[in-house]
């Protein structure tokens, strides 16, 4: 048995310069092209997602919302992976491509995925999901399906709401080519002046605060819509007095909205974060969208006042940004919703009695909880926690780390509650979190005027670590209490996202947090810690060490396993560590739900490899790294992805699970999810992904995520019996 008091964040005390000369001399073996480029697997990741919405078998309004989440995913890989390919490309930077890939080829080879990949998302809308919703009594219309009636309705309903907050642009000698905002939809509109015959162009924007779909009322007792830029090209007559209408078409431009700090130039973090969102909004054109109908001529006035390439420009068919179905999704039919599931409080956070309050101290006390999220509640658990610690008057300190928060959090407002009731409060704020900057600096300065100590972590450093620490006094002695989870401390997320989180009152995971803490309000992340895994010094050394290990104990005839669940596989150094276990006979089992650069078709290196992936209502967020290690299983959970950033540039953490059930609990359900019974994509040939939703006999499947809501209830239902 390996003594978790005294494990020094590996297995045994090897010399960090031996182990690195041992991964040399094993790359010299291993094939030169044994990894998938990282940004063409990302696109095939958002092709998993956009089956999805193809799958007929789905409620209607939730292959919608895959429809929406497609969109809304491929918007961010432009704005921010091939933002940044052309930003390393331009200033001369290495990218990170395939050995023997040019960067301008991966640039292409991504346009070329991309193009094909959003054609059939157009496509899914067009041919599949809009018929099978009007089959359902939702009608998104065009303006020739309105009669007479609907379009004197639509008319009145443009004069009323839409007509005032139009703002057409012209472009003339005395109007230059106005600004285009990132991901906003536009009306491009070219007309002729009925006096002088001269033809001019005008930019009409599409008010984004308006709803994207018009409800067209009616008396069928059908739901019917018309998108709001129908309408309006429909009455640009009013807009244009005078003039003759010659062309009118939708288009979308999206920008380089990737935020690049030098944190060792600047005194103010925030001050020159604050200055780098504001430049965000002018970044250059990544990708230029426009409907394939769009005439030559305002195409090519497109491409050369936006200073865009032929390959940056995608024709779709159907209307742009299907992110406005999102607003659709929110109809109240819930027979074209998946069955709802209200998450069930743990059991052991469940009160004694009926209608009481559950004492979370007294819980945790009594062994280590881990909660599975979101088919456990967040709310009874996470945010129940800290707010009895916030009024708690034993409790002397709370201190947590912040990446990502919804904006009427509870998380926060019982934080200031805590500092309001006179204890030590530190919030650490990540304000760097991409897309939540802004908000995250809102919510820093709200945590200062309440009293809270707030810190922005490392310069250089992300802190992306899900830490909560509470510090209580009880008979006399300081006692610490702690969660570190696999998500966000997101109490909207939670329900979407599944995660898991770790209480434990081990006093070894509190002196390792409270050593953590100090330092991240401090200057040095400190090397060493007892029950965690931490980054940037010693996570990816730490795994190295473990995945060694079950390479040894297969070579030596021992029970040798690695489990690895994350959201993204690219680091070289871990991918080349697991081919090598896979060379000495090691079953090694990866569970992802993005990118994965791992390759199992590579003969004699991956041949005991084997990746899945699983996505469904919710989205799968936890990581979980387990190891056999010849019967004595080591298992961590946590947020690091097997990412260079992750490994590297991050502040990440991994804790160790001890209990004997909660390790079954998670291996368990890894075995579940890697069965061939269950639906998921395998991982096959030159980085394709195949579903498997459907056995030999015709049957749909296990679904992982309707198996584990059903285990979860009855848990609860056992418990209740007791």
């Amino acid at each position: 048995m390996i003594d978790t008091e005294v494990l020094d964040s590996g297995l045994g005390d090897a010399d960090d310069d031996d182990f690195d000369g041992v991964v040399e001399v094993f790359d010299s073996q291993l094939p030169e092209h044994r990894y998938t480029d990282r940004e063409l697997s990302w696109l095939a990741f958002n092709q998993r997602v956009l089956e999805l919405a193809e799958d007929a078998s789905l409620p209607v309004l939730e292959r919608a919302n895959f429809l929406a989440i497609f969109a809304s995913n491929l918007d961010e890989f432009f704005m921010v992976r091939v933002a940044g390919l052309k930003r390393r490309i331009v200033t001369g930077l290495a990218v990170p491509t395939n050995v023997g890939t040019a960067p301008q080829d991966v640039l292409a080879d991504i346009s070329a995925a991309a193009h094909a990949l959003q054609t059939r998302h157009a496509l899914a809308w067009r041919e599949q999901v809009r018929p099978a919703m009007a089959e359902a009594g939702i009608e998104v219309l065009h303006w020739d399906d309105l009669d007479a009636d609907d379009r004197a309705r639509m008319y009145d309903y443009f004069q009323a709401q839409v007509f005032p907050v139009l703002m057409p642009l012209a472009v003339d000698p005395a109007h230059p080519f106005p600004y285009i905002s990132g991901l906003s939809l536009n009306l491009a509109v070219r007309i002729r002046n009925a006096k002088t015959g001269r033809q001019e162009f005008a930019r009409l924007k599409v008010p984004p605060m308006l709803p994207r779909f018009v409800e067209v009322p009616s008396e069928r007792g059908a739901a019917r819509y018309l998108p709001l830029e129908d309408l309006i090209s429909q009455n640009l007559g009013d807009l244009f007095p005078g003039m003759e209408i010659l062309e009118h078409h939708s288009f979308r431009l999206t920008r380089n909205e990737d935020v690049v700090i030098e944190e060792d130039e600047t005194e103010n973090l925030i001050q020159a974060l604050e200055a780098e969102l504001l430049r965000r909004r002018f970044g250059p054109p990544i990708r230029l969208e426009v409907t394939e109908k769009m005439d030559e001529v305002t195409l090519e006035l497109l491409i050369s006042e936006l200073d865009i390439t032929e390959q940056e420009v995608y024709r779709l068919p159907g209307p742009l940004d299907l992110r406005g179905l999102f607003d659709l999704t929110r109809i109240d039919r819930p027979e074209l919703h998946y069955a709802p599931h209200v998450p069930k409080t743990a059991p052991a956070f469940q009160p004694a009695e009926q209608n009481g309050r559950a004492d979370l101290f007294a819980a945790i006390r009594k062994g280590d909880v881990l909660v599975h999220h979101p088919y456990e509640s967040f709310t009874t658990s996470v945010v129940a926690f800290l707010e009895q610690a916030a009024r708690d008057p034993h409790v002397l300190a709370i201190k947590q780390t912040l990446y990502r928060t919804s904006g009427d959090s509870p998380i926060v407002e019982a934080l200031i509650d805590a500092a309001q009731n006179g204890k030590q409060v530190l919030a650490l704020v990540e304000v760097k979190a991409r897309f939540d900057e802004a908000a995250n600096i809102v919510w820093a300065r709200k945590l200062e005027k309440a009293g809270v100590h707030v810190v922005y972590g490392l310069v250089g450093l992300k802190t992306h670590c899900k830490l909560l620490h509470v510090i209580r006094e009880e008979d006399g002695m300081l006692r610490s209490y702690s969660h570190i989870g696999t998500g966000n401390y997101n109490p909207k997320t939670s329900r979407l996202y599944e995660d898991f989180g770790l209480f434990t009152c081990n006093e070894q995971v509190g002196r390792d947090l409270t050593r953590l803490f100090n330092e991240l309000s401090g200057y040095a992340i400190e090397k060493k810690f007892k029950r965690l895994l931490v980054a940037p010094l010693h996570l990816r050394k730490g795994l190295l060490r473990h995945i060694d290990h079950e390479r040894r104990n297969a070579q030596d005839g021992k029970k040798a396993h690695i489990r690895i669940k994350v959201n993204s596989m690219v680091d070289e150094q871990i991918i080349d560590a697991l081919y090598r276990a896979s060379q000495a006979g090691v079953k090694v089992d990866v569970w992802v739900r993005g990118i994965c650069s791992l390759r199992t078709d590579l003969p004699g290196v991956s041949d005991n490899i084997t990746v899945r992936s699983i996505l469904g209502r919710y989205l799968e967020h936890s990581r979980i790294f387990a190891f056999a290690n010849d019967g004595d299983p080591q298992v961590y959970i946590g947020s690091a992805d097997m990412m260079h950033r992750n490994l590297d540039r991050r502040v990440e953490a991994l804790v160790r699970v001890v209990e004997p059930a909660q390790i079954a609990e998670l291996t368990d359900l890894f075995d579940v999810a890697m069965a061939d019974i269950t639906s998921s994509w395998h991982l096959g040939g030159e980085g394709t992904w195949t579903r498997h939703a459907v056995g030999e006999d015709g049957k749909a499947l296990v679904d992982l995520q309707d198996k584990t809501m059903a285990q979860v209830q009855r848990r609860r239902r056992s418990r209740a019996v007791r």
